[in-house]
């Protein structure tokens, strides 16, 4: 009988298994890499996959603005890559973001043909409203200052590309 991919939100105790996925990838630098701390206090933003009681994928939701969320630390262990892990934890947040009123979904991303699949688009400039813009400008969040294409984060950035999904 194959094994069942599970989806659930995280809880406290798969921080250590979130990081471990993280690891290969903030070391080939596709994805940022955080202090323990980080991941214990957003925990309620994370989505896991499991599968026979393994954590093989996580994901988090952040909201950054009234209508704006990102999805971050989109990760699935190098074993099942390829098995549709990714699509599902994708789709879970998705699912929150409807769940919570957001409408515009943003990510950072190298894979940008998986999230093109998933009905993300490139974008440039700024993907908000002036007033919203300076708004978001007085946030401490990175992944804001990213979203915003800031100075301030250039010299940190990884090259990889916006993009944006409608609800």
């Amino acid at each position: 009988m194959p094994s069942q991919t599970e989806i659930r939100r995280a809880r406290t105790p798969d921080v250590r298994a979130i990081r471990d996925l993280v690891a290969p990838l903030a070391e080939s630098r596709v994805l940022v890499s955080k202090d323990a701390v980080a991941y214990f206090e957003g925990i309620q933003e994370f989505r896991v996959a499991e599968i026979d009681g393994v954590v093989v994928g996580c994901g988090a939701l952040h909201v950054m603005w009234e209508d704006l969320a990102e999805i971050r630390t989109l990760a699935v262990s190098r074993d099942h890559l390829g098995h549709g892990v990714g699509g599902a934890l994708l789709r879970a947040l998705l699912e929150d973001a409807r769940e919570i009123g957001v409408e515009r979904i943003f990510c950072l991303t190298f894979e940008t043909d998986f999230f093109t699949r998933h009905g993300f688009t490139e974008i440039e400039g700024r993907a908000v409203d002036p007033e919203v813009y300076a708004e978001l400008l007085r946030s401490y969040d990175e992944g804001v200052a990213e979203f915003l294409d800031l100075e301030r984060v250039k010299p940190n950035t990884l090259g990889n590309t916006r993009m944006l999904r409608q609800l």
